[in-house]
């Protein structure tokens, strides 16, 4: 991925995405009704969109995928380097966002190369909002993300400090609905570059990685933050765009640590405004105070 000038990436990272064509929520009535014995009250409350979007390649559908209809060319790219459909963002020559009465429909377009690859091992995919697997029948279709070379960026533990508390004021979607699941992309410095949110978890996390491809954005230039599980397929998706950091509000699985030890990314989990778990990479976290006594938690 080729960087783009400073002032571009300054213009691109520090902008909130544009509002979607779409509505990203809807108000609906209410009742709220307390448990100690007072009054119910009624009232209208945000809700998460959630829309059905098809991905289509060469005029083929690959995939629908449960979906806030925001930021759709993001997660258009992203989806496709992450499920590897592409090897490199400009394996695409261009998407298009098309209306249908059951939902959205993403028309991309891909180089001829690509198109032939992909059609040879094309699957059916239909995506949910929870699990990331649905449509693989064998586990050889298993996510396999190769290890990048070279070594993790060392950061700084205020940096990451400093981008978790951050990340609380960026959610605007979450803090209107309390509903969606959040992606975020900081820099070595902890400054929050993007933001991106959805319904599903393994969505958000493609809308940021499509956004940082689009902009230029090298991956060891900082680290991604997910509020969501820390399940193994946000790690291959991270390794899969180059980065080499993933924390986590939740913590890993079984299975996301082993791929994490296996494509060396650092990962924390459980991280919290007053402490965070480094669950691989520990020598890659600079300012950590020294060791007090082995604890079990």
């Amino acid at each position: 991925m080729k960087p783009v000038d400073d002032a571009r990436q300054e213009n691109a990272l520090n902008k909130e995405h544009e509002d979607s064509a779409y509505p990203t929520a809807c108000q609906e009535p209410i009742t709220v009704i307390p448990f100690n014995g007072t009054k119910a009250s009624r009232g209208a409350r945000a809700i998460a969109s959630e829309v059905p979007v098809n991905l289509v390649y060469g005029g083929i559908p690959f995939a629908v995928m449960m979906t806030t209809p925001s930021d759709l060319e993001d997660f258009a790219l992203g989806f496709s380097l992450t499920e590897g459909v592409i090897k490199h963002p400009h394996d695409i020559r261009g998407i298009r966002i098309e209306q249908d009465e059951r939902g959205l429909r993403l028309a991309i377009d891909l180089v001829p190369d690509r198109l032939h690859e992909h059609l040879a091992r094309k699957r059916a995919l239909s995506g949910r909002t929870g699990c990331g697997l649905c449509g693989i029948d064998d586990l050889k279709s298993l996510p396999q993300a190769r290890a990048n070379e070279g070594n993790a960026p060392v950061i700084a533990l205020p940096a990451i400090q400093s981008a978790l508390l951050g990340l609380d004021r960026r959610q605007a979607l979450n803090e209107l609905t309390h509903a969606v699941h959040a992606a975020a992309w900081a820099d070595l410095d902890g400054a929050i570059r993007f933001v991106r949110e959805d319904v599903g978890r393994h969505n958000a996390l493609d809308k940021l990685i499509g956004a940082a491809c689009r902009a230029g954005t090298e991956p060891d230039s900082g680290f991604v933050i997910v509020t969501s599980r820390c399940s193994f397929e946000l790690v291959e998706k991270v390794a899969a765009f180059g980065a080499r950091t993933l924390v986590s509000i939740s913590a890993p699985t079984s299975l996301a640590l082993e791929r994490a030890r296996h494509l060396d990314i650092t990962l924390i989990g459980i991280a919290r405004r007053d402490s965070m778990t480094v669950f691989h990479g520990i020598d890659r976290i600079s300012g950590a105070q020294p060791f007090g006594t082995q604890a079990d938690i």
